[in-house]
């Protein structure tokens, strides 16, 4: 059994230093922070241990620098937010494990916090090579001095195994921080013990990327609604045209089975019955809805591109959802950026606010897209700071950063 972060306040952390793994994985433009939703989400535990006396280290990483120092993906600007949104001593870092880390954590005084540069800017973070990855594990515990611990908080990061993550828990006293508890303790009741009706909305471009997630719910939800760029290879396995639309032949005949399976599991797959097909892939393109039955005619004629689920559909989904006990979501309806097809992704959110289930959002683009269309995250039950995480669980698999905590 995974110790928590009550088990190590319990002990005392007073004068101690204490290496958090956060999840500071924000978006940036320059080095504006456009959505801060991840950094909110780190803060309560780093301010816990702050306030229990501890010397914090938070390591973090940011995109994918591949190794590299790269300026564009310096942990800097959500290091400064972080403090913004807070009332913490914060100091940065200008490197993971050199110099300027090892000499800023040596002075850190009780409650202050130090963030150290991004760990993927050391390649040994992320390597295949076990031996590379203890060698950066043992550098950033050795940041703690003695009597050092760490705390695994970065959700968005527990399906990976790398260094910060996976290695470091192996080699500090380790505790499961509160926003990795908290995720798991929600997604295990959605997967093990739902309330019913239990529904499940699947959007996204692909069908190939979440496979294994409709393999593992299909029996345990009731109802599957299926979104997203994702539909049209379930409507092309059903026979039906679709244009223009993104389709993955290849799995064509998984979603078949899926479709046969579904029937005698009682889950029911819910397919949308109109669509809005557009002239071509941009914001202002010529559109129209058509139900999936006649997408020929009409001023696009049969080569239009699928951008959105039509208004019947989203209708219908909102209705299932409103009924729901559970529903869990991961995945757009449509190209929700573009307001003329956002009218989907926008009915299953306001239904999920409005309903009185438990609602999961499964991180990724469906918590960008409930920010993005101007919902607040408190309008839902929980939204997972994690969606390849969350994903993963929902498949079944074990988290490694988990799995190491005991």
């Amino acid at each position: 059994m995974a110790k928590s972060l009550d088990d190590l306040l319990a002990e005392g952390v007073s004068g101690r230093r204490v290496l958090v793994r956060s999840d500071l994985n924000v978006p940036l433009d320059g080095s504006t922070v456009t959505d801060d939703g991840r950094v909110r989400a780190s803060l309560p535990v780093i301010t816990k241990l702050s306030e229990a006396g501890a010397r914090v280290i938070v390591c973090a990483h940011l995109g994918r620098p591949k190794g590299q120092v790269d300026p564009q993906y310096s942990i800097a600007p959500a290091a400064q937010k972080l403090a913004e949104l807070s009332d913490l001593d914060v100091q940065v870092a200008s490197d993971v494990v050199g110099e300027d880390a090892q000499a800023k954590a040596e002075a850190l005084s009780d409650g202050q916090v130090l963030v150290i540069e991004n760990v993927r800017f050391d390649p040994r973070e992320t390597s295949k090579d076990e031996t590379e990855r203890q060698q950066f594990a043992q550098e950033l515990a050795a940041l703690t001095g003695e009597n050092g611990a760490f705390v695994g908080d970065a959700f968005g990061a527990v399906h990976r195994k790398h260094a910060s993550v996976y290695d470091v828990a192996k080699i500090l006293p380790s505790y499961l921080g509160d926003l990795v508890k908290t995720e798991v303790d929600v997604l295990t009741k959605v997967v093990s013990n739902p309330d019913h009706p239990f529904v499940v909305v699947m959007g996204g471009s692909k069908v190939s990327d979440k496979l294994a997630v409709i393999e593992n719910l299909i029996g345990r939800a009731d109802q599957l609604l299926i979104g997203g760029g994702m539909v049209f290879t379930f409507l092309k396995a059903q026979g039906y045209s679709i244009g223009s639309s993104l389709v993955e032949d290849d799995q064509l005949d998984t979603v078949k089975g899926y479709l046969d399976r579904a029937a005698g599991e009682g889950t029911e797959i819910v397919l949308p019955t109109d669509i809005v097909y557009a002239a071509s892939f941009s914001a202002d393109a010529e559109h129209e809805v058509r139900p999936v039955e006649d997408i020929e005619g009409g001023s696009i004629g049969d080569s239009g591109m699928g951008l959105d689920i039509g208004p019947d559909s989203a209708k219908a989904f909102a209705e299932a959802i409103r009924a729901a006990e559970t529903i869990f979501w991961n995945g757009p309806a449509g190209v929700f950026e573009m307001e003329a097809f956002s009218g989907g992704t926008r009915a299953i959110a306001e239904a999920l606010a409005e309903g009185s289930g438990m609602s999961v959002i499964g991180g990724g683009d469906s918590a960008a897209a409930v920010r993005t269309l101007g919902f607040s995250d408190d309008q839902f039950g929980h939204i997972s700071t994690g969606g390849g995480a969350s994903l993963e669980f929902i498949e079944g698999k074990e988290l490694p950063g988990v799995a190491v905590m005991g």
